[in-house]
């Protein structure tokens, strides 16, 4: 399928291909060792510490150019995206560098070396990944690879110098073909007026979309998700817990984006980012980076 050119001002694309190879069942993971590993004991225990050196690494890897072969388009816009989550998280204290243009095998290269790094002096590990995908997968320059096989070395006894540490990912890609066409509402007290919100809506399961849908992006501001996360986390970050900012970014996307495309059947389509936590404590940023 194609997208629109480049000539457009700003028109809003999608992060996928309109059909999907099929794939056979990811390897089981290696077995973890049964070996303890000490960690620091918080002194709040529904609360992560911030008592370190600093924030940690905030890896974001920015694939806009595809090869050939992978019938994916550019990602224009995605530059934007970029530019502004490296502002952000280096705000907020994150060691943040920016990695373009990522073959499968750099990623799983970048991914190997922050497992092996020593993250004992920092808090925890932030990682954003814009780029095409599919459910599950995420697009090197060269082709696709599953998402866990890509950040297994994170888990576990992959990296035990993050153990007991928050590790944040947020992910701008499709996760399918499927469009969400939104539904018109009517609230009592305004009965003359309507609006819309994704028929995903109002569910509680840091995915740009929830499984099986497309994932919009404009080309001019970037996608809408990154937009929204980076600006809730500027307004939020010295007051709300991580969960709450991103309930407001999913408010953000859900009620202030709808799609404008010139490609027919293309606009007028919503999205709801889609947050699945395994966090163990409430997640603060410290009100002063280090």
């Amino acid at each position: 399928m194609a997208e629109p050119g480049e000539d457009h001002t700003d028109t809003d694309q999608l992060d996928s291909k309109p059909w999907f190879s099929k794939r056979s069942p990811a390897d089981q993971p290696n077995a973890v060792s049964s070996n303890a590993c000490v960690i620091k004991r918080d002194p709040d225990p529904y609360r992560y510490s911030m008592d370190y050196p600093d924030m940690g690494i905030c890896l974001i890897i920015n694939n806009k150019n595809f090869e050939k072969n992978t019938n994916m388009g550019s990602r224009t816009g995605t530059d934007k995206d970029a530019g502004n989550a490296f502002k952000t998280f280096t705000k907020l204290g994150y060691k943040t560098k920016i990695y373009n243009d990522q073959t499968m095998d750099q990623m799983k290269e970048l991914f190997r070396k922050m497992s092996s790094q020593d993250h004992s002096k920092y808090a925890s590990f932030a990682c954003v990944i814009l780029s095409h995908g599919e459910e599950g997968v995420i697009y090197g320059t060269d082709g696709p690879v599953l998402f866990d096989k890509l950040i297994e070395g994170m888990k576990g006894n992959g990296c035990r110098t993050l153990v007991g540490k928050p590790k944040l990912f947020f992910i701008q890609a499709c996760r399918g073909s499927l469009f969400d066409e939104g539904l018109e509402i009517e609230h009592d007290a305004r009965e003359d007026e309507s609006e819309k919100i994704p028929l995903e809506a109002d569910f509680l399961y840091a995915y740009s979309t929830t499984p099986g849908y497309y994932s919009w992006r404009s080309t001019a501001n970037g996608s809408w998700f990154i937009q929204s996360l980076c600006e809730m986390l500027e307004k939020f970050s010295k007051t709300l817990d991580l969960m709450r900012i991103m309930t407001r970014v999913n408010y953000k996307v859900a009620m202030q984006f709808e799609s404008s495309s010139s490609m027919p059947g293309f606009s007028g389509k919503k999205q709801i980012p889609c947050i699945v936590s395994m966090l163990t404590k409430d997640f603060y940023f410290p009100i002063e980076s280090k």
